[in-house]
């Protein structure tokens, strides 16, 4: 039997999808604020509680999702190029917190 170059494609594309159908990808872990880095920076998942006598420049308005280093939607975790492989919360803070343009 002759195969199309349009069966082949369809062929190929449902047995592509059938062989990832069980698969999902894994988003990255959440970053605690225990990580030896992340106490390094002076992150929390809330900005509300960071230390303003050890950290006088913070605001509360400061939040990650308000960062140029944040790599995610508005009001959800993402990722950070700081903390690579991690997600940090979108109303979290920590020292490298540099305002989006």
């Amino acid at each position: 039997m002759k195969t199309s170059r349009r069966q082949f494609m369809i062929l190929s594309a449902s047995t592509l999808a059938v062989a990832t159908a069980g698969t999902t990808l894994a988003a990255d872990p959440m970053l605690a604020e225990t990580d030896p880095q992340a106490v390094g920076l002076g992150y929390k998942s809330d900005t509300t509680k960071v230390d303003a006598a050890k950290y006088p420049k913070h605001t509360a308005a400061q939040k990650c999702s308000g960062c140029a280093l944040f790599k995610g939607a508005a009001g959800a975790a993402g990722g950070c190029q700081i903390f690579a492989g991690k997600q940090v919360a979108a109303n979290g803070w920590c020292g490298a917190f540099a305002a989006k343009a």
